[in-house]
C-alpha cells in the first residue's frame, strides 16, 4: 500500500471528525427527539430546529473521494421520490392477513386467517399512518401493565374478556392485570403451577412457544424468569391482540395453527403452551400435534391447560356433555402416545408433557404400524408448506445437551459443532461473535440510546448466526431475528440454540405484524441479498410500516447500495445520516442510520431537516 502524504492524512483526519461530529449532532437531536415520549413529537419540533441549526457546521457526507465507483450524481436525478400518506382506513392494515382477501379463502382448517398476500398490481405505495395522539410506549417493565389507549384504539376486548381480567380501560390507558381466559387470577400463580413440574428458573427452559396467545400474558410473565416466548395468534375477532402484545413489548406475531407448517425450525422450543388455545388437537389425525413435536426439542415440554383436561373433575363447570370431553382427551392421549410423550402431571385443568429425548428407542412407537414418519429431509424447510400428519425423526445430535442460558448465548451451539450447517466451523461462529460485538460497540458509540431501555423490541431484518442480538442481549430488550427464506445458509436453528428467538421470512412480502410494532431495526446487507429479487421501494414501505414513529434503523451494506436506499427514504419522512465503517473511510462497507419523523393522521411532522 502506498504511504500517505501529511497533507492527505490531514484532510483524512479533518473528515473524519467532521463525521463524528455531525453524528453526535444527529445523534444528540434523536436523543431529545425520542425523549419526547408521551405524544409531545409535535411540540419538540422547534428545540429539535433550534438544535439542528447548532449543529448545522457538517456538510452533507460524501464518499465520493474514497470509492472511485461512486460517480458525481445529477442533481435532477437525485431528487428522491415522495411517498404519500395512505388514508386513515389504513391505520392498521396486515398485507398478508387482510380480512376482505382473507374472507375469499376456505375457512376450512382456518386456511383463511393463514398468509394470503396482495398481489404486485395491489400493494400500497403510500406510507401507514399513525393514529391521532400516538405516544411513545411506557418503557418496559411499565409496558407491561399499561398500554396507551390511542395507540390501540379499541374497547371490544375490555367488554368481551371483562371476567377473565384480560385487560381493562382505564382513563387514557388500557391495564393489563395479568389474567387470561384459563388464569383470570394472574399469570404469575399459573406460571407457579407449570413450574412445580417444569424446571423453569435453573436455564434449562429458555424459548417457549405460546399457541393461540391472546394477549401474551403468559409470555410477559415468564420474562422476569428469563424465559423468552414466541408468542402468536391469529387476526380475527379478538382485534388486536397481537398488537396489544407488542405494545406491552412481548415478542408476539400474527399466526395460526391451520394447514401450513409453523415458520421456525425443528427442535427449536424447550416449551410449548396452549391455553384454551381453541386448537382441535385430537383432530386430522393429530397433524398439529405433530407440528408442536417438529418444533419442540428432545427433552421439551408441551403443556396444555383448558377442556378436555382432566374432564371428569371439571365437565360440570365447562358445561359440556362428559361424553365430548373423554374423546376429545383420548384422542391427544393417543397421539401423544405415538409421539412418545411421557405425560408429567395432569392436576386441576393442567396436563403437561415430556417429549423423549431418545425417540429412536421409544418401544411403543416402534411396535405401532399406523405410525407414519416423515419423508423430507428437511425438517426446517417449512415456509408456504403444507403440514403433513407424520412424524418428524429426530437426527443424531438433536440438541439435548443445550447447556443452561446464559451459557448458551455463546456456547457452540450443536448444529455448529455437529457440522450440520454447511460452511459454518466452530471458528467462523467464534469469529462471527467477535465481529458483531464490535459492530455492536460501534453503534453504541454513535447511539447513546441503544441500550438505554428506549429500544424495546429490535428486529433484524438478516440475522445470520443471532449474533447481533446475542451482543445486544440486555433484559431491556428482545430481537426478532428474521432469517431469510433466501439466505444461503439456513441458520435459524442456530439461533435457537443459543437461547434467542427468530422467525422465517420473506422480504418481498410483508411481515406477520401490525403497523408500528418495532423499535428498532437492523438490516446488515438486506438490500445486496435482496437485489433483482423485488422492489426496494416495497422492502423500505414494509419497514417504515412496522418501524415506530420516532423509531430508528440500522443499514448496513456496500456504499452503492446504501446510497440508492438513502436516496429512496429521502421521501419517506425519515432523517438519514450515512456514517463509515469503524475500521476507517476506507472499507467500503458503511452504516446509513435512519430516524422516522413522528407524523399522525392530518398532522405536521418533525424534522431535522
Amino acid at each position: 500500500m502506498a504511504k500517505t502524504s501529511s497533507a492527505d492524512g490531514r484532510t483524512r483526519s479533518s473528515v473524519q471528525i467532521v463525521i463524528v461530529v455531525g453524528l453526535c449532532c444527529f445523534f444528540y437531536i434523536l436523543g431529545a427527539w425520542q425523549r419526547s415520549g408521551f405524544g409531545k413529537g409535535d411540540s419538540i419540533a422547534l428545540e429539535i430546529t433550534k438544535t439542528s441549526a447548532e449543529c448545522d457546521i457538517v456538510p452533507n457526507l460524501s464518499f465520493d473521494s474514497h470509492h472511485g465507483e461512486v460517480g458525481e450524481i445529477d442533481e435532477a436525478e437525485s431528487k428522491p421520490k415522495a411517498f404519500k400518506p395512505c388514508t386513515a382506513r389504513y391505520t392498521d392494515y396486515t398485507p398478508c392477513q387482510h380480512q376482505k382477501r382473507a374472507m375469499t379463502f376456505p375457512r376450512e382448517n382456518m386456511i383463511y386467517r393463514e398468509r394470503h398476500c396482495p398481489r404486485e398490481e395491489e400493494k400500497l405505495k403510500c406510507m401507514i399512518p399513525a393514529p391521532k395522539g400516538y405516544v411513545t410506549p411506557f418503557p418496559w417493565p411499565k409496558s407491561r401493565d399499561y398500554v396507551p389507549f390511542a395507540n390501540a384504539p379499541y374497547k371490544s376486548l375490555t367488554v368481551e374478556k371483562a371476567i377473565q381480567n384480560w385487560i381493562q380501560y382505564e382513563g387514557n390507558v388500557f391495564k393489563f392485570p395479568g389474567g387470561g381466559t384459563q388464569f383470570p387470577q394472574g399469570a404469575d400463580k399459573y406460571i407457579n403451577q407449570i413450574a412445580s413440574v417444569i424446571p423453569i428458573t435453573n436455564g434449562t427452559v429458555r424459548t417457549a412457544l405460546d399457541t393461540g396467545c391472546g394477549v401474551a400474558s403468559w409470555g410477559a410473565y415468564l420474562w422476569s424468569r428469563n424465559v423468552i416466548a414466541m408468542s402468536f395468534a391469529p387476526r380475527d375477532n379478538h382485534e388486536a391482540q397481537v398488537q396489544f402484545a407488542l405494545e406491552r413489548g412481548v415478542p408476539a406475531v400474527i399466526g395460526v395453527l391451520g394447514s401450513i407448517k409453523l415458520p421456525y425450525p425443528s427442535r427449536a422450543f424447550d416449551m410449548a403452551h396452549c391455553s384454551r388455545c381453541l386448537i382441535p388437537w385430537g383432530a386430522n389425525n393429530g397433524i398439529y400435534m405433530m407440528e408442536v413435536d417438529r418444533v419442540l426439542r428432545p427433552g421439551g415440554y408441551w403443556v396444555l391447560s383448558g377442556p378436555p383436561i382432566n374432564w371428569k373433575v371439571n365437565y360440570k363447570a365447562w358445561q359440556r356433555p362428559k361424553e365430548d370431553l373423554e374423546k376429545e382427551q383420548g384422542k391427544i392421549e393417543e397421539i401423544a402416545k405415538k409421539l412418545c410423550w411421557v405425560k408429567r402431571s395432569e392436576k386441576a385443568e393442567i396436563a403437561i408433557w415430556q417429549k423423549v429425548v431418545d425417540s429412536e428407542s421409544c418401544q411403543r412407537r416402534q411396535d405401532d404400524d399406523s405410525v407414519e414418519f416423515c419423508k423430507s429431509s428437511d425438517a426446517d424447510d417449512v415456509w408456504y408448506k403444507k403440514m403433513e400428519a407424520c412424524i418428524t425423526p429426530s437426527p443424531e445430535v438433536s440438541g439435548e445437551n443445550l447447556k443452561p442460558f446464559p451459557s448458551r448465548l455463546y456456547a457452540i451451539p450443536p448444529r455448529i459443532a455437529s457440522g450440520s450447517v454447511p460452511g459454518v466451523s466452530s471458528e467462523t461462529y467464534q469469529d462471527d461473535n467477535k465481529k458483531w460485538k464490535k459492530h455492536v460497540n460501534a453503534y453504541k458509540k454513535t447511539n447513546r440510546l441503544l441500550d438505554s431501555g428506549r429500544y424495546r423490541n429490535i428486529m433484524d431484518m438478516n440475522a445470520g448466526l443471532g449474533s447481533f442480538a446475542a451482543a445486544i442481549h440486555s433484559s431491556k430488550l428482545w430481537v426478532m431475528n428474521v432469517v431469510p427464506t433466501i439466505a444461503e445458509t439456513n441458520t435459524l436453528g442456530v439461533i435457537y440454540e443459543r437461547g434467542l428467538i427468530g422467525i422465517y421470512h420473506d422480504w418481498c412480502e410483508a411481515f406477520s405484524t401490525y403497523p408500528r410494532t418495532y423499535d428498532l431495526i437492523h438490516a446488515p446487507g438486506l438490500f445486496s441479498l435482496y437485489k433483482d429479487k423485488c422492489n426496494a421501494e416495497d422492502i423500505l414501505l414494509e419497514m417504515d410500516r412496522i418501524l415506530r414513529p420516532e423509531g430508528a434503523v440500522i443499514f448496513r451494506d456496500e456504499v452503492d447500495v446504501l446510497i440508492k436506499v438513502k436516496k429512496i427514504v429521502g421521501g419517506m419522512r425519515w432523517d438519514t445520516k450515512m456514517v463509515d465503517h469503524e475500521d476507517g473511510p476506507l472499507v467500503p462497507e458503511k452504516v446509513l442510520i435512519a430516524v422516522k419523523q413522528y407524523w399522525v393522521i392530518g398532522g405536521n411532522s418533525t424534522s431535522t431537516q
